[in-house]
Protein backbone atom coordinates (compact mmCIF):
# COMPACT_ATOMS: atom_id res chain seq x y z
CA UNK A 1 0.00 0.00 0.00
CA UNK A 2 1.26 3.65 -1.07
CA UNK A 3 1.31 5.66 2.15
CA UNK A 4 1.71 9.39 1.53
CA UNK A 5 2.10 12.21 3.61
CA UNK A 6 -1.17 14.57 4.19
CA UNK A 7 -1.72 17.36 1.46
CA UNK A 8 -2.41 19.86 4.09
CA UNK A 9 0.20 19.98 6.55
CA UNK A 10 0.53 22.53 9.62
CA UNK A 11 2.83 25.11 9.53
CA UNK A 12 5.67 23.76 12.95
CA UNK A 13 5.79 20.96 15.01
CA UNK A 14 6.96 21.30 18.83
CA UNK A 15 6.58 19.10 22.02
CA UNK A 16 4.77 20.15 24.49
CA UNK A 17 7.55 20.86 27.99
CA UNK A 18 6.71 17.52 29.52
CA UNK A 19 6.68 15.57 26.18
CA UNK A 20 9.94 16.89 25.39
CA UNK A 21 11.93 16.37 28.62
CA UNK A 22 9.94 12.40 27.99
CA UNK A 23 11.77 12.79 24.72
CA UNK A 24 14.71 13.94 25.84
CA UNK A 25 14.55 11.15 28.43
CA UNK A 26 14.49 8.31 25.87
CA UNK A 27 17.06 9.22 23.91
CA UNK A 28 19.33 8.28 26.86
CA UNK A 29 18.33 4.82 26.77
CA UNK A 30 20.61 4.25 23.85
CA UNK A 31 24.44 5.19 23.37
CA UNK A 32 26.36 7.95 22.09
CA UNK A 33 26.14 7.99 18.06
CA UNK A 34 22.84 5.47 18.24
CA UNK A 35 20.69 8.31 19.30
CA UNK A 36 18.18 7.11 15.71
CA UNK A 37 17.56 4.29 17.57
CA UNK A 38 14.77 6.74 19.58
CA UNK A 39 13.31 7.05 16.25
CA UNK A 40 9.58 5.29 17.00
CA UNK A 41 9.27 5.71 20.49
CA UNK A 42 9.29 9.65 19.84
CA UNK A 43 7.47 9.42 16.21
CA UNK A 44 4.58 7.68 18.00
CA UNK A 45 4.97 10.77 21.41
CA UNK A 46 4.23 13.02 18.85
CA UNK A 47 1.38 11.68 17.34
CA UNK A 48 -0.01 11.01 20.60
CA UNK A 49 0.17 14.45 21.43
CA UNK A 50 -0.83 15.96 17.61
CA UNK A 51 -3.59 12.66 16.92
CA UNK A 52 -1.83 11.84 13.41
CA UNK A 53 2.29 12.48 12.45
CA UNK A 54 2.87 15.59 10.91
CA UNK A 55 5.43 16.32 8.21
CA UNK A 56 6.87 18.97 11.01
CA UNK A 57 6.97 16.64 13.35
CA UNK A 58 8.84 13.87 11.32
CA UNK A 59 11.14 16.08 10.48
CA UNK A 60 11.53 17.93 14.50
CA UNK A 61 12.22 14.57 15.41
CA UNK A 62 15.02 13.50 12.82
CA UNK A 63 16.25 16.89 13.85
CA UNK A 64 16.68 15.87 17.49
CA UNK A 65 18.45 12.59 16.94
CA UNK A 66 20.64 13.83 14.01
CA UNK A 67 19.15 11.84 11.01
CA UNK A 68 18.26 12.83 7.56
CA UNK A 69 14.55 13.66 7.00
CA UNK A 70 14.49 10.96 4.35
CA UNK A 71 15.62 7.90 7.12
CA UNK A 72 13.05 9.26 9.41
CA UNK A 73 9.93 9.75 6.76
CA UNK A 74 11.11 5.80 6.08
CA UNK A 75 10.29 4.97 9.41
CA UNK A 76 6.73 6.98 9.65
CA UNK A 77 5.59 5.61 6.04
CA UNK A 78 6.60 1.94 6.58
CA UNK A 79 4.70 1.46 10.14
CA UNK A 80 1.20 1.50 9.80
CA UNK A 81 0.48 2.13 12.98
CA UNK A 82 1.29 5.81 12.33
CA UNK A 83 -1.63 7.88 11.08
CA UNK A 84 -0.30 10.45 8.17
CA UNK A 85 -3.58 11.98 8.28
CA UNK A 86 -5.80 13.50 10.37
CA UNK A 87 -7.92 11.47 12.40
CA UNK A 88 -10.97 11.71 14.74
CA UNK A 89 -10.40 14.08 17.68
CA UNK A 90 -12.31 11.77 20.23
CA UNK A 91 -11.68 8.61 18.44
CA UNK A 92 -10.00 6.48 15.64
CA UNK A 93 -11.52 2.95 14.88
CA UNK A 94 -9.23 0.38 13.49
CA UNK A 95 -11.25 -2.33 12.67
CA UNK A 96 -10.04 -6.21 12.14
CA UNK A 97 -10.56 -7.74 9.12
CA UNK A 98 -8.05 -10.76 8.95
CA UNK A 99 -9.73 -14.30 8.99
CA UNK A 100 -10.68 -15.14 12.05
CA UNK A 101 -12.64 -11.70 12.83
CA UNK A 102 -13.57 -11.95 9.24
CA UNK A 103 -15.48 -15.02 9.31
CA UNK A 104 -17.12 -13.87 12.53
CA UNK A 105 -18.60 -10.39 11.42
CA UNK A 106 -16.24 -7.75 10.79
CA UNK A 107 -17.61 -7.12 7.71
CA UNK A 108 -20.77 -5.95 9.29
CA UNK A 109 -18.30 -4.04 11.56
CA UNK A 110 -16.83 -2.42 8.79
CA UNK A 111 -20.52 -1.38 7.51
CA UNK A 112 -21.40 -0.02 10.90
CA UNK A 113 -18.34 2.35 10.24
CA UNK A 114 -19.35 3.03 6.70
CA UNK A 115 -22.98 4.26 8.19
CA UNK A 116 -22.29 5.72 11.34
CA UNK A 117 -18.26 7.07 10.24
CA UNK A 118 -17.73 8.01 6.82
CA UNK A 119 -18.30 6.13 3.49
CA UNK A 120 -14.57 5.60 3.19
CA UNK A 121 -11.76 4.28 5.57
CA UNK A 122 -9.65 7.74 6.72
CA UNK A 123 -12.16 9.78 6.39
CA UNK A 124 -13.66 11.79 9.25
CA UNK A 125 -16.77 12.11 10.05
CA UNK A 126 -19.10 14.98 9.76
CA UNK A 127 -18.63 16.33 12.99
CA UNK A 128 -14.94 15.53 13.17
CA UNK A 129 -15.25 13.70 16.06
CA UNK A 130 -14.56 10.27 14.14
CA UNK A 131 -12.40 8.09 11.64
CA UNK A 132 -11.55 4.77 10.87
CA UNK A 133 -9.88 1.50 8.91
CA UNK A 134 -9.44 -1.60 8.18
CA UNK A 135 -6.15 -3.10 9.87
CA UNK A 136 -4.60 -6.85 9.97
CA UNK A 137 -4.36 -9.13 12.69
CA UNK A 138 -4.28 -7.03 16.09
CA UNK A 139 -4.14 -10.81 17.72
CA UNK A 140 -7.35 -11.06 19.77
CA UNK A 141 -7.94 -13.87 17.37
CA UNK A 142 -10.24 -15.54 20.13
CA UNK A 143 -12.96 -12.70 20.30
CA UNK A 144 -13.39 -11.98 16.93
CA UNK A 145 -14.73 -10.08 15.83
CA UNK A 146 -12.83 -6.66 17.40
CA UNK A 147 -11.78 -3.29 16.97
CA UNK A 148 -8.95 -1.40 18.45
CA UNK A 149 -9.94 2.00 19.74
CA UNK A 150 -6.61 3.99 21.15
CA UNK A 151 -5.20 1.92 22.82
CA UNK A 152 -7.33 -0.57 24.22
CA UNK A 153 -9.11 -3.77 22.35
CA UNK A 154 -12.98 -3.65 22.05
CA UNK A 155 -13.56 -7.66 21.77
CA UNK A 156 -16.36 -9.96 20.85
CA UNK A 157 -18.49 -7.40 19.19
CA UNK A 158 -21.93 -7.41 17.25
CA UNK A 159 -22.60 -4.80 15.01
CA UNK A 160 -25.52 -3.45 17.24
CA UNK A 161 -23.25 -3.46 19.89
CA UNK A 162 -20.67 -1.52 17.84
CA UNK A 163 -23.05 0.76 16.51
CA UNK A 164 -24.35 1.56 20.63
CA UNK A 165 -20.55 1.72 21.27
CA UNK A 166 -20.10 4.94 18.66
CA UNK A 167 -22.99 6.41 19.89
CA UNK A 168 -21.60 6.11 23.39
CA UNK A 169 -18.72 7.71 22.50
CA UNK A 170 -20.52 10.52 20.18
CA UNK A 171 -22.61 11.43 24.19
CA UNK A 172 -18.95 11.99 25.66
CA UNK A 173 -19.45 8.64 27.04
CA UNK A 174 -16.42 6.26 27.76
CA UNK A 175 -16.81 2.85 27.07
CA UNK A 176 -15.50 -0.42 29.12
CA UNK A 177 -12.90 -2.33 26.96
CA UNK A 178 -12.44 -5.86 26.86
CA UNK A 179 -14.96 -8.50 25.78
CA UNK A 180 -18.27 -6.81 25.54
CA UNK A 181 -20.23 -10.05 25.64
CA UNK A 182 -19.72 -10.57 29.73
CA UNK A 183 -16.18 -12.80 29.25
CA UNK A 184 -13.78 -12.45 31.31
CA UNK A 185 -11.17 -12.77 28.98
CA UNK A 186 -11.01 -14.91 26.06
CA UNK A 187 -12.25 -18.20 27.91
CA UNK A 188 -14.23 -20.72 26.00
CA UNK A 189 -17.60 -19.43 25.19
CA UNK A 190 -19.22 -21.94 26.67
CA UNK A 191 -18.31 -20.77 30.18
CA UNK A 192 -15.00 -20.92 31.68
CA UNK A 193 -13.40 -24.78 32.53
CA UNK A 194 -10.64 -23.50 34.92
CA UNK A 195 -10.65 -20.87 37.35
CA UNK A 196 -14.34 -20.38 37.53
CA UNK A 197 -13.87 -18.34 41.17
CA UNK A 198 -13.81 -15.38 38.22
CA UNK A 199 -17.06 -13.75 36.83
CA UNK A 200 -18.40 -11.93 34.18
CA UNK A 201 -18.65 -9.02 36.47
CA UNK A 202 -15.39 -8.77 36.75
CA UNK A 203 -12.69 -7.24 34.44
CA UNK A 204 -9.17 -8.62 33.88
CA UNK A 205 -6.01 -6.25 34.87
CA UNK A 206 -5.34 -3.81 32.36
CA UNK A 207 -9.34 -3.24 31.81
CA UNK A 208 -9.49 -2.92 35.25
CA UNK A 209 -7.13 -0.62 35.28
CA UNK A 210 -8.01 1.61 32.09
CA UNK A 211 -11.53 1.78 33.21
CA UNK A 212 -10.27 3.08 36.99
CA UNK A 213 -8.01 5.67 35.75
CA UNK A 214 -9.95 6.82 32.62
CA UNK A 215 -7.58 5.90 30.43
CA UNK A 216 -8.75 3.99 27.42
CA UNK A 217 -9.61 6.46 24.47
CA UNK A 218 -7.07 9.33 25.92
CA UNK A 219 -4.34 9.95 24.20
CA UNK A 220 -1.10 10.78 25.60
CA UNK A 221 -0.79 14.38 26.28
CA UNK A 222 2.20 14.30 28.68
CA UNK A 223 0.36 15.23 32.06
CA UNK A 224 0.97 11.67 33.04
CA UNK A 225 3.09 11.37 35.54
CA UNK A 226 6.16 10.67 33.36
CA UNK A 227 8.40 8.23 33.83
CA UNK A 228 11.99 9.75 32.19
CA UNK A 229 14.61 7.80 33.18
CA UNK A 230 14.25 4.86 35.37
CA UNK A 231 17.40 3.18 33.46
CA UNK A 232 19.41 5.69 34.62
CA UNK A 233 18.02 6.65 38.58
CA UNK A 234 17.98 10.53 37.53
CA UNK A 235 15.90 12.74 35.47
CA UNK A 236 17.10 13.82 32.21
CA UNK A 237 17.59 17.96 30.96
CA UNK A 238 15.05 18.97 29.12
CA UNK A 239 15.69 21.14 25.65
CA UNK A 240 16.06 24.42 26.68
CA UNK A 241 14.61 25.39 23.56
CA UNK A 242 11.62 24.18 23.67
CA UNK A 243 10.73 24.00 27.24
CA UNK A 244 9.56 26.32 30.17
CA UNK A 245 11.19 27.41 33.15
CA UNK A 246 9.72 25.46 35.36
CA UNK A 247 10.13 22.16 33.20
CA UNK A 248 13.87 22.72 33.09
CA UNK A 249 14.10 23.04 37.05
CA UNK A 250 12.02 20.40 37.21
CA UNK A 251 14.88 17.76 35.05
CA UNK A 252 17.99 19.30 35.97
CA UNK A 253 20.44 16.86 35.26
CA UNK A 254 21.72 14.95 38.45
CA UNK A 255 24.99 12.30 39.33
CA UNK A 256 23.62 8.85 39.35
CA UNK A 257 24.25 7.48 42.89
CA UNK A 258 27.58 5.63 42.83
CA UNK A 259 28.37 6.40 39.50
CA UNK A 260 30.27 9.32 38.85
CA UNK A 261 31.60 9.73 35.77
CA UNK A 262 35.39 10.39 36.69
CA UNK A 263 37.13 11.90 39.78
CA UNK A 264 35.66 14.70 40.33
CA UNK A 265 32.40 13.48 40.82
CA UNK A 266 30.55 14.85 38.44
CA UNK A 267 27.92 13.26 36.05
CA UNK A 268 28.85 13.08 32.24
CA UNK A 269 25.54 14.02 31.11
CA UNK A 270 25.83 16.97 33.97
CA UNK A 271 29.26 18.39 32.70
CA UNK A 272 27.80 18.46 29.22
CA UNK A 273 24.27 20.59 30.06
CA UNK A 274 25.93 23.04 31.71
CA UNK A 275 28.61 23.99 28.73
CA UNK A 276 27.06 22.40 25.35
CA UNK A 277 26.60 24.78 22.87
CA UNK A 278 27.05 28.30 25.04
CA UNK A 279 28.68 31.14 22.93
CA UNK A 280 32.28 32.27 23.66
CA UNK A 281 33.25 36.06 23.93
CA UNK A 282 34.96 37.31 20.54
CA UNK A 283 38.78 35.82 20.27
CA UNK A 284 38.15 32.96 23.25
CA UNK A 285 38.58 29.63 22.60
CA UNK A 286 36.93 26.86 24.40
CA UNK A 287 38.88 23.86 26.20
CA UNK A 288 36.92 21.84 24.08
CA UNK A 289 37.85 23.16 20.29
CA UNK A 290 34.57 25.03 20.46
CA UNK A 291 35.22 27.57 17.40
CA UNK A 292 34.54 31.38 17.67
CA UNK A 293 30.79 32.10 18.18
CA UNK A 294 28.75 35.33 18.51
CA UNK A 295 25.93 35.74 20.42
CA UNK A 296 24.82 38.02 17.74
CA UNK A 297 25.75 38.96 14.45
CA UNK A 298 27.48 41.37 13.47
CA UNK A 299 25.17 43.52 11.41
CA UNK A 300 23.23 41.48 8.57
CA UNK A 301 23.48 38.04 9.29
CA UNK A 302 24.50 36.83 6.29
CA UNK A 303 21.77 33.91 4.55
CA UNK A 304 23.33 30.34 5.42
CA UNK A 305 21.11 28.57 3.37
CA UNK A 306 23.37 29.70 0.20
CA UNK A 307 25.32 27.14 1.81
CA UNK A 308 24.84 23.03 0.32
CA UNK A 309 22.80 21.26 2.76
CA UNK A 310 21.71 24.43 4.81
CA UNK A 311 17.98 24.35 5.01
CA UNK A 312 16.03 27.01 7.39
CA UNK A 313 16.02 24.45 9.94
CA UNK A 314 19.66 23.65 10.11
CA UNK A 315 20.41 27.33 9.92
CA UNK A 316 18.48 28.04 13.04
CA UNK A 317 20.63 25.50 14.47
CA UNK A 318 23.95 26.80 13.48
CA UNK A 319 22.42 30.54 14.49
CA UNK A 320 21.52 29.22 18.16
CA UNK A 321 25.32 27.84 18.27
CA UNK A 322 26.80 31.39 17.33
CA UNK A 323 27.10 31.28 13.46
CA UNK A 324 25.84 33.48 11.82
CA UNK A 325 28.86 34.81 8.98
CA UNK A 326 29.80 33.15 6.08
CA UNK A 327 33.56 34.47 7.66
CA UNK A 328 32.97 32.00 10.82
CA UNK A 329 32.77 28.73 8.89
CA UNK A 330 35.51 29.76 6.50
CA UNK A 331 37.79 30.22 9.29
CA UNK A 332 36.60 26.74 11.11
CA UNK A 333 39.74 24.14 11.66
CA UNK A 334 39.21 20.11 11.93
CA UNK A 335 38.91 20.75 15.42
CA UNK A 336 36.13 23.23 14.88
CA UNK A 337 34.65 21.29 12.36
CA UNK A 338 34.17 18.10 15.23
CA UNK A 339 32.84 20.35 17.61
CA UNK A 340 30.06 21.97 15.16
CA UNK A 341 29.65 18.30 14.02
CA UNK A 342 29.03 16.54 17.40
CA UNK A 343 26.41 19.67 17.90
CA UNK A 344 24.41 19.55 14.59
CA UNK A 345 24.54 15.69 14.46
CA UNK A 346 24.89 15.22 11.20
CA UNK A 347 28.69 13.72 11.29
CA UNK A 348 30.30 14.45 8.16
CA UNK A 349 28.38 17.00 6.09
CA UNK A 350 30.09 19.59 6.94
CA UNK A 351 33.03 18.03 5.01
CA UNK A 352 31.08 16.04 2.81
CA UNK A 353 29.03 19.59 1.11
CA UNK A 354 32.25 21.54 1.44
CA UNK A 355 30.88 23.88 3.94
CA UNK A 356 34.26 25.57 4.47
CA UNK A 357 34.97 26.20 0.84
CA UNK A 358 32.04 27.57 -0.01
CA UNK A 359 31.64 29.86 2.58
CA UNK A 360 35.38 31.48 1.78
CA UNK A 361 34.20 32.39 -1.76
CA UNK A 362 30.62 33.24 -0.07
CA UNK A 363 32.52 35.72 2.22
CA UNK A 364 34.48 37.35 -0.39
CA UNK A 365 31.47 38.48 -2.07
CA UNK A 366 31.56 35.76 -4.83
CA UNK A 367 28.93 33.06 -5.56
CA UNK A 368 29.19 29.39 -5.84
CA UNK A 369 27.13 26.83 -8.00
CA UNK A 370 24.86 26.41 -5.26
CA UNK A 371 24.42 29.55 -4.27
CA UNK A 372 23.19 30.94 -7.64
CA UNK A 373 20.80 28.28 -7.96
CA UNK A 374 19.85 28.88 -4.20
CA UNK A 375 18.81 32.36 -5.64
Amino acid sequence: MLRRLHPDQPASFAFTPANQAWAQAQITKYPEGRQASAIIPLLWRAQEQEGWLTRPAIEHIAEMLGMAYIRALEVATFYFMFQLQPVGSVAHFQVCGTLSCMICGAEKLIEVCRQKIAPRAHMLSADGKFSWEEVECLGACANAPMVQIGKDYYEDLTAEGFAQLIDDLAAGKVPTAGPQNGRFSSEPLGGATTLKDYTGEAQNGSVALATRIGDTIKRIDGTEVPLLTPWQDKPVAADKRNVTAKSIKDHEPKPARNAPADETGVAKQQAQATTKGKPKAMGEKAADNQPEMLTAPKGKADDLKKLKGVGPKLEGVLNELGVYHFWQVASWTPDDVAWVDERLKFKGRIERDGWIEQARILADGGETEFSKRAK
